[in-house]
């Protein structure tokens, strides 16, 4: 009963197709109908040229680091997602490590949301070795997750040669003194970044003396 039921969803009409489609948001799009058959990935893919929505959006949810490998692999190349968010799925060091990946490849992406994902040192560099290279996206949000010094000197490093960033959220991690001493030293090789949060870090007020001098090289905000 099961193969005839996939075997007349993949026989029905276009229009119906289209229809289910219409009810299925981005994220179970992209995961759920993409690479099922030649057939409905042609369907899908003209679906999409004809929608507005650019925002690929899943919270709250225990995504698997094999959903995101899939998911990775189909947003490398694609044209049509500007926004992805995917607060509170537990994405951890090796889904951000695939996520890290499309931002070598993608040349759409400008907003990434990755807050509560269980983030540590570990994901924090393949994101900062992915911003050496890509060139269009303009907000990381790395809120609530794991981040120390360490992943704070390796973002600090790419700050020195990425062009297009212009907020980094890094609320809500465990940042202190050395870690703000790395972001305000790779700030001085910036003038891209416009906003930086630092709120609830393990940051004190000696620590933000290191962004005053950057601050009035650039019309940078340091939230500390």
């Amino acid at each position: 009963m099961k193969d005839k039921a996939i075997h007349s969803f993949l026989t029905l009409p276009v229009e119906l197709v289209c229809r289910i489609l219409d009810k299925l948001d981005t994220f179970t799009i992209l995961c759920s109908m993409l690479n099922v058959c030649t057939r409905i990935n042609v369907i899908v893919d003209a679906y999409r040229q004809h929608q507005t929505i650019n925002t690929l959006q899943s919270l709250g949810n225990q995504l698997d680091p094999q959903i995101i490998y899939y998911l990775a692999n189909i947003l490398r190349h694609d044209k049509k997602i500007t926004k992805i968010r995917l607060g509170n799925s537990a994405i951890g060091d090796i889904g951000t490590r695939y996520l890290a990946n499309v931002l070598q490849y993608n040349t759409t992406l400008i907003v990434l949301h990755l807050g509560y994902n269980e983030i540590g040192d570990e994901g924090t560099q393949y994101l900062a070795n992915a911003l050496h290279q890509n060139t269009t996206l303009a907000a990381l949000h790395l809120w609530g997750n794991k981040i120390t010094n360490a992943g704070a000197r390796d973002l600090a490093n790419a700050l020195k040669y990425n062009r297009t960033l212009i907020k980094l959220d890094l609320r809500y991690n465990q940042i202190g003194r050395a870690g703000a001493r790395y972001l305000a030293h790779g700030l001085q090789y910036n003038t891209t970044l416009t906003m930086l949060s630092l709120e609830q870090n393990s940051i004190d007020f000696q620590a933000g003396q290191y962004f005053e001098i950057e601050m009035k090289k650039v019309p940078l905000r340091v939230w500390l």
